[in-house]
């Protein structure tokens, strides 16, 4: 038997903790307090006041980037995680021809540089847009440009990737033999996966959407090539005001920004625990018969 971790060791690893916690998350906790500073200017605290958040009510550019990047984010997580699971279901319980260049290219836009990512897209864009608006005789007043949509579309592209990594992780760790005892009781493929399948990794598919939602919020380079008028996102209008000044209505959008990614990751776990305590109450309230509701609805069906 190992002996147990000294003393020592025990003040070590907690301080190494400790001040790798406080490297993290000392200058967010700054930030936020200066949200509430009075002043303007400077690093000095004068005062506490919130006319910064009430200042952000009235700026009609934060206005229309916050909903920009709350509809990028809701849309591109949506798609990404209905196409993203697909993907992974592909993936790991089939054989296709291809399959080991798709595992492959699967991990493109995770390890790709971003500005790479982005000029690319830019050019895929710019082609497309130029070809449809030569097809459809587009004149420059009416001719398709970069905007909201084409964002939506770049967000959705990585977003797939990421995922798609997650759920595999879950899947990895189902056993397949639940599906086959599923599909042995006479449940079809599409009922085995609404109530075997997917309940089993529900929380890979939670963990991806949440994933997804946090970067597009975030991402701010491959957006930046890609959007056009009236698409700019929150993150491109931060950096247009950092360009002109460095105003207290950033501490306030970026504390704002930090409050809404906590609550949808409170809500994420929040869904998981609720998701895990009714499935175990289902198992315990019926231990003889797990296999009735899938006979039944596949006799409805």
């Amino acid at each position: 038997m190992s002996a147990a971790p000294s003393l020592r060791a025990r003040l070590s690893l907690g301080g190494a903790s400790a001040f790798v916690f406080a490297f993290l998350y000392l200058p967010v906790a700054v930030l936020v307090i200066f949200s509430f500073n009075d002043a303007r200017t400077g690093g000095s605290w004068v005062g506490f006041t919130t006319r910064w958040y009430l200042a952000l009510a009235e700026n009609e550019g934060v206005r229309s980037a916050t909903w920009n990047s709350l509809y990028v984010a809701v849309i591109s997580t949506l798609v990404a995680v209905v196409l993203g699971t697909m993907l992974s279901l592909a993936v790991d319980r089939h054989l296709f021809r291809g399959r080991g260049v798709v595992q492959q290219v699967l991990y493109l836009p995770v390890i790709t540089p971003e500005i790479v990512t982005g000029v690319s897209l830019l050019a895929f864009f710019s082609l497309v847009l130029q070809g449809l608006n030569e097809l459809l005789g587009l004149d420059v007043s009416e001719a398709l440009r970069l905007g909201r949509p084409t964002v939506v579309i770049a967000h959705i592209g990585f977003n797939v990737a990421f995922v798609a990594l997650v759920v595999r992780a879950s899947l990895r760790n189902l056993d397949p033999a639940m599906e086959e005892a599923s599909r042995d009781l006479g449940a079809s493929a599409w009922v085995t996966f609404w109530r075997v399948t997917l309940p089993s990794i529900m929380p890979g598919v939670l963990g991806g959407a949440l994933l997804a939602f946090t970067l597009s919020l975030d991402d701010f380079v491959i957006t930046f090539f890609v959007t056009g008028p009236g698409g700019a996102t929150l993150p491109i209008e931060i950096y247009g005001q950092l360009r002109r000044t460095i105003s207290p209505e950033i501490n306030a959008i970026s504390s704002l920004l930090l409050a809404a990614s906590t609550v949808a990751l409170l809500s994420a776990l929040g869904v998981q625990a609720a998701a895990g305590r009714r499935r175990r109450a289902r198992l315990r309230a019926q231990p003889q018969a797990g296999a009735l509701p899938l006979q039944r609805e596949e006799t409805a069906m």
